[in-house]
């Protein structure tokens, strides 16, 4: 009998992970990127005797694919994606091919903003008392992980890209945390089908699952009064009283799940920022729906120290904070970063444009930021956009120089913060690069 083909596209974490996982499971594998595949992955790829490509693909090699893994990171626009389709093989994410070969309870974690803090804070609060992964979008691949840890739990970080190649994926408990425009350029610039795309994440989801999702939110409010799905509802709000689900009294979170509540003082939570207090909610739901101890739940939010790249304070350099925000790839995400700042902002902003509207920033650089630095490539839309709003606005494509400026601008008390609103690709690897670059200029001052 021949062995199943499994084409993967894509030689990063994700692809070589779901090689791995698809060798162990008898496929015939064979990996092709159209870049060049990092030294560390090429030797897992040696050393298990999986065949490979890299700066090129061979159509050949893929269109005889019985199932084809596609790295999150390629759109469906691409020629090669077109034929695979065509030709009618099926094409999944890394996500839909590894739950195949679980059977741990899956937490999914979704959403424009938040989700990288949310998952890692859940997973934070369920580690001590359950055995658990983090995967998705986030930390060593969820298919090499089933392969080589199975845990009895998982926390994915999901983006809209891995939920556009999902067919049968089910989490248990799905997390929604919020809804702004983003990546629309991958949706046709059509703000409807970027929500459809989220909202994947609950449609194999029957009535013994759940669905916790943001109730100030008005796209996901609205989406689920017009379709409704099947899953258990349980929101969380800071406006609205919940009867199932939490909600803000006062300085308290309140959580209620069948008649079982646990209160915890938003006082003790060690991140700042209304955003924070959301994305503790949707994680201490988990965790209560999960069954971990109240005293648990309450000890980890006052221990978490947050992600890297979010609203992450670097140092403290001649009484200036320095904050690195890399991971605000879009303009909710910097919306977050500039209501927090409590001091005069130098702000370093631009990268790939999304497609952006920058207009419910406004407010917030009139009342907070003092200066602007446009780090990109193409800063035009920042400078025609934001150059009449503050005294100063630079430009420069090297972040070393763009640190420096700032480092000129600041004085005494003020906040020199890094929240580029837009993709990295533009001079960096991704926001990690970005992240690191920023660090290691502010530790050069």
């Amino acid at each position: 009998m021949t062995k199943s083909r499994l084409v993967v596209l894509g030689g990063g974490e994700s692809g070589v992970g779901t090689a791995l996982l698809g060798k162990a499971k008898g496929y015939d594998v064979f990996v092709s990127d159209k870049g060049k595949i990092k030294e560390k992955y090429k030797a897992v790829l040696i050393n298990n005797e999986i065949d490979w490509e890299d700066e090129n693909h061979t159509v050949s090699k893929i269109l005889n694919a019985d199932v084809v893994m596609k790295s999150p990171g390629i759109p469906d626009k691409v020629d090669l994606v077109k034929q695979i389709r065509k030709a009618g093989i099926t094409v999944v994410s890394e996500i839909e091919f590894a739950s195949k070969y679980t059977d741990a309870t899956i937490v999914g974690i979704t959403g424009s903003n938040g989700k990288t803090t949310t998952a890692t804070l859940t997973h934070y609060l369920l580690k001590d008392e359950l055995n658990v992964g983090l995967a998705g979008n986030i930390g060593d691949s969820f298919a090499k992980q089933v392969l080589e840890d199975d845990f009895e739990n998982y926390v994915l970080e999901i983006s809209s890209f891995q939920l556009d190649d999902i067919i049968d994926f089910k989490p248990h408990i799905a997390v929604l945390t919020n809804i702004t425009p983003d990546h629309l350029d991958r949706y046709d610039y059509k703000f409807e089908n970027y929500i459809e795309s989220k909202f994947r994440i609950a449609m194999n989801q029957t009535k013994v699952d759940y669905l916790i999702y943001d109730a100030d939110d008005e796209v996901i409010v609205n989406h689920l009064k017009n379709n409704p799905v099947q899953s258990i509802l349980l929101p969380f709000s800071l406006e609205k009283t919940i009867e199932n689900g939490a909600y803000l009294d006062k300085e308290n979170i309140k959580i209620t799940i069948n008649n079982n509540q646990i209160i915890m003082p938003t006082s003790n939570l060690t991140l700042e920022g209304k955003h924070n207090v959301k994305n503790a909610m949707a994680a201490s739901t988990v965790a209560h729906l999960l069954k971990i101890r109240k005293q648990t739940i309450r000890e980890s939010l006052e221990s978490f120290q947050g992600v890297e790249h979010r609203l992450e304070q670097v140092l403290k350099i001649n009484k200036v904070q320095y904050i690195n925000d890399s991971k605000a790839t879009n303009v909710n995400a910097t919306y977050y970063a500039l209501e927090s700042m409590g001091a005069p902002t130098v702000w370093i902003v631009g990268g790939v444009d999304k497609g952006n509207n920058y207009q419910e920033l406004f407010s917030f650089v009139n009342e907070k930021v003092k200066a602007i630095i446009c780090l990109g490539v193409d800063n035009e839309k920042l400078l025609s956009t934001f150059g009449n709003m503050v005294d100063v606005i630079v430009e420069t494509q090297f972040m070393s120089e763009a640190v420096k400026i700032a480092y000129k601008l600041a004085e005494t008390g003020d906040n020199v913060l890094l929240s580029p609103a837009c993709a990295s690709f533009d001079l960096f690897e991704n926001y990690e690069d970005r992240g690191r670059q920023f660090k290691d200029a502010v530790r050069n001052l």
